[in-house]
């Protein structure tokens, strides 16, 4: 017998993620991450897996060990533990230490030859109870808190001796390092100068491996996420744009001699994924020591797929049908890449890919371990035509024998450029306990959001509010048409962008009976001042000031009449407390039911990483929410 996932269920699924594949591609090290209820944490340990499909196995016991990577000669895997990079033999035996607590080490980075470590850190730790001293924006990051002029800096530790050297000196916002195929140089990104903080533009910059000749290598006036080298050394391959603009990330050519980078991705019209939190992808990789081909993630439709880039141009690497990418790990000489992968039934597991072939095998099934009774939820994929001609792409998520005419909750997606995906969601967890009780649920991705080409990922900029609040209106009125919904019993939810838009349509109309915005946004003209990344959002995703007043929520909030549940961070950078707060004054002193449930030491990722309890108590609260306000006994 099986049973749908449940909210506790949380403290019984486990996870793997970051799969580092060995350079004879036979064995896979990976995180696999699960949740402690004891001490209310997610715990992560490290765990191996071999490409002949025995059993997995666990390699270590610690309660953060992340980012596993293998050194060039496969003997060794270097990894991350409580800030410091440990050293684990691949034949066997303990994790030592190499770095000491500070600075709190970055991702690791094995030189060519295997003999040292590049990593990026803060270059000091700020004193609690001393003053801080602030001359450039970007002073607090969300999960880290404020850190005032501390910035990060390059550094490279020898794995003999543990001797480690700070290479870069400088109000530098650096990005993971990456070193040349002679191990004499050190390509990175940065911010670095003396608006950069206010342009936002992040250059790549190279400097010698003995920390001379700190040189800017090109793309200066552009966005610069991640670098890596071309094996012959003669270019950098880059994931960013040439513009501080918004719009989709591509891969680029950058040629040493500072000239402007080549886009190799464009043709393709996709957002090309490097990963990151709530963002699932991968860095791109070469898959010969020519330099001819380069696999890469990016998504379309919602799901981050898997590419390569040849001589004959862009084709996806097929994998089973809806099945999304969200780590990559490339071993070359053996023709093989490790992969994680989720899809309708599994949050994610570890495949083994044949570079030559294609063929995708799993060598890992954690999700039906460890929750072995549970089926997921039906989802169904669905195009709707907005009265302007737009598409726009949906998913319906509910229990194939739930009534014809029932409750429905509109989800909305955060970024605003993020896209929801037909995948198994170990964050929603609020989606499969309603769709078990009845619910519909109808997770939009409206214009802005990624997979659909950049004109669809760029056209609600400028607009926010007013472009795409028809793409959530008008499907939700084709569902009330076709019998699906009960008009009287409509929820709307959604968090960060989506907590944007879940307030700006409660004021703007009638349709939601009870709204649940989540690490809300109302008042874009203080956002640009007091989040960390307020000022980039607001100059290229909204406009100048007026726009900013017309685009927030909050002028226009005398239109709310739905009771509204806010939950939010109570130490979330990104969207800033006050935020909430602003809401919640809006609507106690008009007379609208309301409540703010904060959540002490919650960042704006808590949803995805924080407490466990935390984010059970999310679901269990909104659950409750719309249930009251909307249950059988209220039709």
């Amino acid at each position: 017998m099986t049973r749908p996932l449940v909210i506790d269920d949380l403290y019984r699924f486990a996870i793997p993620g970051d799969p580092a594949l060995s350079p004879d591609g036979d064995r896979v090290v990976y995180t696999l991450t699960t949740q402690n209820a004891e001490l209310d944490r997610a715990d992560s340990s490290l765990w191996e897996v071999t490409a002949d499909g025995g059993a997995p196995r666990r390699l270590t016991h610690g309660a953060a060990d992340t980012a596993p990577r293998w050194s060039p000669d496969g003997s060794t895997v270097a990894f991350l533990r409580a800030g410091r990079i440990h050293l684990l033999p691949a034949d066997g035996g303990e994790a030592t230490p190499l770095t000491s607590g500070e600075p709190a080490a970055g991702v690791p980075v094995w030189s060519p030859d295997g003999t040292r470590i590049a990593f990026a850190a803060p270059a000091s730790v700020l004193d609690p109870v001393a003053p801080v001293e602030i001359d450039r924006l970007g002073y607090k990051v969300d999960g880290l808190g404020l850190i005032g002029n501390v910035r990060t800096q390059l550094f490279v530790v020898e794995v003999a001796t543990g001797r480690t050297r700070r290479l870069t000196d400088g109000d530098f916002l650096m990005g993971p390092p990456a070193w040349s195929p002679d191990g004499t140089r050190i390509a990175f990104s940065a911010s670095f100068g003396d608006r950069a903080d206010v342009t936002g533009a992040r250059a790549v910059y190279l400097i010698e491996a003995d920390g001379t000749g700190r040189r800017v290598a090109g793309n200066a006036g552009g966005l610069t996420a991640t670098v890596a080298w071309f094996p012959g050394g003669d270019a950098l391959l880059l994931v960013g744009r040439s513009t501080v603009t918004a719009g989709h990330l591509e891969l680029l050519r950058q040629p040493l001699d500072g000239s402007p980078p080549v886009a190799l991705s464009a043709p393709l019209d996709r957002n090309v994924m490097p990963g990151m939190p709530g963002y699932p992808g991968a860095l791109p990789q070469f898959t010969d020591a020519e330099g001819s081909e380069i696999v890469f993630c990016a998504r379309d439709r919602g799901v981050t797929r898997l590419y390569r880039l040849g001589a004959d141009g862009i084709a996806e690497i097929p994998l089973a049908a809806a099945t999304g990418v969200s780590g990559c790990s490339v071993a070359a000489k053996a023709g093989r890449a490790a992969l994680a992968v989720a899809d309708g039934s599994s949050f994610a597991e570890i495949a083994l890919l044949d570079l030559g072939t294609g063929e995708a095998v799993r060598l890992t099934e954690h999700t039906a371990g460890s929750l072995p009774d549970v089926a997921f939820p039906s989802i169904a994929e669905r195009d709707f035509t907005v009265s302007d001609g737009t598409r726009v792409h949906g998913l319906l998520i509910r229990d194939p024998g739930a009534p014809s005419v029932g409750p429905l909750l509109v989800d909305v997606h955060g970024g605003p450029h993020n896209a929801w995906a037909p995948h198994a969601d170990p964050v929603h967890l609020y989606h499969h306990e309603l769709a078990a009780r009845g619910w519909t649920i109808l997770a939009l991705n409206v214009r802005g959001s990624d997979g659909y080409g950049e004109d669809f990922y760029t056209a609600a900029i400028g607009a926010w509010g007013e472009a795409d609040e028809r793409d959530v209106l008008e499907p939700v009125q084709a569902l009330i048409d076709e019998g699906l919904v009960d008009p009287a019993r409509i929820a709307l939810t959604g968090y960060s962008y989506g907590g944007y838009l879940t307030c700006w349509l409660s004021a703007r109309s009638d349709v939601f009976k009870v709204a649940v915005p989540g690490g809300v946004v109302i008042d874009l003209l203080s956002m640009a001042g007091t989040s960390d990344q307020g000022e980039e959002l607001t100059a290229m995703e909204v406009g100048p000031r007026d726009r900013l007043v017309e685009l927030s929520p909050l002028s226009h909030v005398d239109g709310v009449r739905a009771p509204t549940l806010i939950l939010h961070g109570g130490a979330d950078d990104c969207c800033p407390i006050g935020q909430a707060e602003q809401w919640f004054h809006a609507l106690r002193t008009r007379g609208v039911p309301v409540r703010l449930v904060r959540y002490p030491g919650g960042d704006h990722l808590f949803i995805l990483h924080g407490r466990p309890s935390h984010r059970a108590d999310y679901s269990r609260r909104l659950i409750g929410w719309v249930e009251r306000h909307l249950g059988a006994e209220n039709v």
